[in-house]
């Protein structure tokens, strides 16, 4: 199985210089969308509801203190370790979300169910800093809601 930084390795050289938090979504979206199409994770670090919105803090730990990442950055990962299928959602992903803004991609995050239900359980107000965890079956139950029309808004 891919590791989180593999994913960001690949998703940096095929989309090129970012925001790390740009990185943190897109990574949290090829997550989401392969639990729905291949009904396993893309990758096994957790991610967890911060205050911007969805991040896997062993990916954090590699860009910490840096705000834009280049396209030749590796972070600990290698894209090569990606099968073709988990390459295929990946790409899918930067075909939808490459191009938004990070700001537009933490708002996003902050309407959907995933990161409003992991800061609920968790007790955490709007803005405020916490590290809870955002599960995978609600990320699976929401994103495939939205194939389906039946998601559901927390």
């Amino acid at each position: 199985m891919a590791s989180a930084l593999d994913v960001a390795a690949y998703i940096l050289a095929r989309k090129g210089p970012m925001t790390a938090m740009k990185l943190q979504k897109l990574v949290y979206y090829s997550q989401a969308w392969h639990l729905v199409w291949d009904e396993e994770p893309l990758f096994h670090e957790q991610i967890e509801a911060w205050a911007n919105g969805p991040v896997v803090r062993e990916l954090y730990r590699e860009h910490r203190l840096r705000w834009r990442l280049e396209a030749s950055e590796r972070l600990g990962g290698d894209p090569e370790v990606l099968q073709q299928q988990e390459k295929d959602t990946v790409d899918i992903v930067l075909d939808s979300y490459g191009d938004k803004p990070a700001n537009w991609l933490s708002e996003l995050t902050h309407r959907e169910a995933p990161w409003k239900l992991a800061r609920e359980r968790a007790g955490l107000a709007e803005g405020q800093r916490g590290s809870a965890p955002i599960l995978q079956s609600d990320m699976f139950e929401y994103y495939d809601g939205l194939t389906s029309g039946e998601a559901e808004e927390v």
